[in-house]
């Protein structure tokens, strides 16, 4: 079971939109979505559409990015939206929780009636400390998202609990300062964890995709644009590649630099493999249509999530 960890912008919501909308009742993708917008509307039509298409979801109802980190105002998201808690779709979706105040999100379950809740631990895990573990045997919980899956203590104590679901969370995405370093990388490992994560005892794995860890808003005209892919190798490991324009001057005609990189997906990918994603990214080229930076990144997503669906079936 792979759990894409995703935030709540317009883009990534659209990617999954799109996802579910070709992989109806689709039982291997559980995207985790953390919300960073306070608005609402776009998360909410995203949920409509997962609902009906029979994609399985994890929210978190404590998000602490974006607008919810600098905002001064207390969201309760299940208020929000309301269609969560009616009684048709309570297994349709995991109310899922950051790591922080124990007695707030038990507080939340409690009042809410939630179930089969999820705990997300993004960094590391301080095995010394035995509340911490005692938090995680509630019966509420189900699932725990492991951000330190390298620590054995912790990986042996998360192991000891009964009846949970741990899935390691993994930062595969080696971000770098500017876009035009990565012309000095052009392809790395992503990972191998669709190979071995029910060998080492995981019920899922969990990464970025094909975006940093950390939450970056708003942005400029970039330099350079760098369009980022994942691929599988002969071996089974998942690669990522980076295609990068060549004009990386000045922040002129960003069109012509979406042109140079999205040429080179094309190039690549001739006589791969290629997502569906990828043939709207190299449809984009032969139609020599430019449709901008979100939607690049859109579809670098969902060609990731694409990827590991068809690995993992």
């Amino acid at each position: 079971m792979y759990f894409p960890y995703l935030r709540g912008k317009q883009f990534e919501l659209l990617a999954l939109r799109e996802f579910a909308n070709q992989n109806a009742n689709n039982n291997t993708i559980i995207p985790i979505i953390e919300p960073v917008k306070d608005t609402f509307n776009s998360l909410r039509t995203a949920i409509e559409v997962m609902f009906t298409q029979g994609l399985k979801f994890a929210l978190v109802l404590n998000p602490n990015d974006g607008d919810f980190k600098k905002s001064l105002k207390t969201y309760n998201i299940l208020q929000e939206i309301p269609g969560l808690l009616e009684e048709e779709n309570r297994n349709k979706w995991i109310p899922a929780f950051l790591y922080n105040d124990e007695q707030r999100i038990i507080t939340t379950v409690n009042d809410n009636s939630l179930t089969n809740v999820m705990i997300i631990f993004k960094n590391s895990i301080d095995s010394s400390k035995e509340s911490i573990f005692n938090f995680l045997s509630n019966p509420s919980i189900k699932y725990i998202v492991n951000g330190d899956a390298n620590n054995r203590s912790v990986v042996r104590k998360l192991n000891l609990l009964r009846d949970k679901s741990i899935i390691r969370l993994d930062n595969c995405f080696n971000e770098q300062p500017r876009n035009v370093d990565y012309l000095e990388i052009d392809e790395e490992s992503f990972s191998e964890e669709h190979l071995y994560y029910e060998s080492d005892g995981y019920a899922g794995f969990s990464d970025y995709t094909t975006l940093p860890k950390d939450f970056i808003d708003g942005g400029m005209l970039p330099y350079a644009i760098a369009i980022h892919l994942t691929y599988k190798r002969e071996e089974g490991e998942v690669y990522i590649k980076h295609f990068v324009s060549d004009t990386n001057f000045d922040q002129s005609n960003v069109q012509k630099k979406f042109f140079e990189a999205a040429s080179k997906v094309k190039t690549f990918f001739e006589n791969r493999d290629r997502t569906a994603a990828i043939d709207d990214l190299i449809k984009l080229v032969d139609d020599n249509k430019y449709p901008g930076l979100g939607v690049i990144k859109k579809l670098s997503i969902r060609s990731h999530i694409e990827l590991i669906n068809s690995l993992l079936n």
